[in-house]
């Protein structure tokens, strides 16, 4: 089990989703047969992370906790936190201050997904990192519509910039950012941006200036995708729909991670797999048994 902490950022209002997003939280919003907050919650229990900060609106958290209750379902432990306002990325940090106590962090967005063959070893090895900061680059076509990393020879980040007009790589900085325990700290130390936020890239910046901040890219064999507009939540239903056809294997399941973890049981797993009786999801849980 790892010492670091989880947090998952599903507040915002989902704007760029309306009107779907108008009465239902972007990260319930389903991603084929799945809430989009399960595959975020998968990539960090797939970290060994089990007691994991959510952070929702105020008129939210309500609705996530009928889905994901405290966790221990899946023998994880969850906090429920409000984010009152949407204050940029970094706001997550002092919102979880005194979840954290202290403790290093992995934050991943809620509407962010990963798959990838590698992906727990690629995990592991950021987890591994006690010391600074680590994230994670993403080879895209459009870099200038991202925040965007520059690294040397030894994956050392040189520079982050959101949104370049002149890229200096290809790869954009996802989602998900291992942070050690100074996080809450360095975010009280930002001001906020022109738009009034607490932006992510400014708080990586005060890891990069000390040399503390590394990047590890994800090579062909990785999808990232982010579900905030209404084709990219079309096209990860697509991605996954054609993955789990193909291989009859789940992509994002808390219940399959959890079991192969020794976190619950056979017992424990077949009282979840008839919960979901009448579905495939609930016949692929009784296949794991």
């Amino acid at each position: 089990m790892s010492a670091r902490k989880g947090l998952i950022l599903a507040g915002g209002t989902g704007s760029r989703l309306w009107p779907i997003t108008q009465g239902l939280s972007k990260q319930l919003m389903p991603i084929y047969d799945k809430p989009m907050i399960y595959y975020p919650l998968s990539v960090l229990m797939l970290t060994g992370i089990r007691e994991i900060g959510i952070i929702t609106t105020p008129q939210d958290q309500a609705q996530f906790q009928n889905l994901l209750g405290d966790g221990t379902q899946w023998g994880v432990q969850i906090t429920w936190l409000v984010q009152e306002s949407p204050d940029g990325l970094a706001q997550a940090y002092l919102i979880a201050e005194e979840f954290l106590d202290g403790a290093p962090s992995a934050m991943v967005l809620g509407d962010n997904i990963f798959f990838g063959h590698g992906l727990p070893e690629l995990l592991a090895s950021a987890d591994a990192q006690m010391d600074g900061g680590t994230v994670f680059g993403y080879r895209v076509a459009d870099p200038e519509r991202y925040g965007v990393v520059g690294m040397d020879h030894d994956g050392r980040v040189t520079q982050i910039i959101e949104k370049p007009d002149v890229p200096p790589s290809n790869y954009a900085v996802t989602g998900l950012y291992f942070l050690d325990g100074s996080a809450p700290d360095r975010a009280r130390a930002i001001t906020p941006s022109a738009r009034g936020e607490l932006e992510i890239v400014t708080l990586l910046e005060s890891y990069l200036t000390e040399g503390a901040l590394t990047v590890e890219t994800m090579g062909r064999g990785y999808a990232w995708l982010d579900t905030g507009t209404h084709a990219s939540l079309l096209d990860a239903a697509n991605f996954v729909r054609t993955l789990q056809s193909r291989q009859g294997m789940q992509t994002g399941c808390p219940e399959e991670i959890a079991h192969g973890a020794g976190w619950i049981d056979d017992a424990q797993l077949s009282v979840l797999a008839d919960r979901y009786a009448k579905t495939e999801y609930g016949a692929y849980l009784r296949g794991l048994l």
